[in-house]
């Protein structure tokens, strides 16, 4: 019926496939390249998510009984949080939380609704809109920042730990590196 339509499909087509066929290819050799995980690399790496999960866990549950649903204390802590010059608009705030632009339009739809957050104008252009932590927002923050802070200086020196198992590989090196500087002065005088 249209001649020059099914060869371009089939021209593009091939395209395709000739792009998935190199990416393919160029995937399995960078990993092929890479270094072989041993069965500790393994478990240092499943130790360090579990003990982030664990901490994220606490805080979901931290934040139910505030009466916030899941990602909004996140959110409510990346505009408190915002780096000096930045503007909490909901484009960084998505990239700050690293999750999709409506998500983050969703999340302070219901911060808004909930009297956490609201929405205002920017004064250089008034296209632009901010969210802002109400006075509510502003206290149920701190108590839940608080909370989170505690349970981090507790919880902080098994999650370093795991990082550390997952960054130096083996527990010889782990060992060394949970050494007081005054074992290290030791075991370097006496090599």
């Amino acid at each position: 019926m249209f001649p020059g339509l099914a060869a371009g499909r089939e021209k593009q087509s091939f395209y395709r496939s000739t792009i998935y066929y190199k990416n393919e290819r160029l995937h399995r050799d960078k990993i092929g390249s890479m270094k072989k995980l041993t069965s500790t690399d393994y478990q240092a790496l499943a130790e360090f998510r579990f003990q982030i999960r664990k901490f994220l866990h606490l805080s979901e549950r931290a934040g139910q009984q505030a009466g916030l649903e899941r990602g909004q204390y996140q959110l409510m802590l990346a505009i408190k949080g915002m780096p000096a010059g930045v503007r909490p608009r909901v484009a960084e705030l998505a990239s700050r939380m690293q999750i999709q632009h409506h998500s983050a339009v969703e999340l302070g739809n219901r911060l808004e609704a909930g009297g956490f957050v609201r929405r205002e104008r920017a004064q250089q252009d008034r296209r632009e809109v901010l969210l802002a932590l109400t006075t509510k927002g502003e206290r149920v923050l701190a108590e839940l920042a608080l909370h989170h802070h505690e349970q981090l200086r507790s919880a902080g020196p098994v999650l370093v730990a795991a990082l550390r198992r997952v960054m130096h590989g083996d527990n010889e090196t782990s060992e060394k590196h949970r050494r007081s500087p005054r074992e290290k002065r030791k075991s370097i005088h006496q090599e």
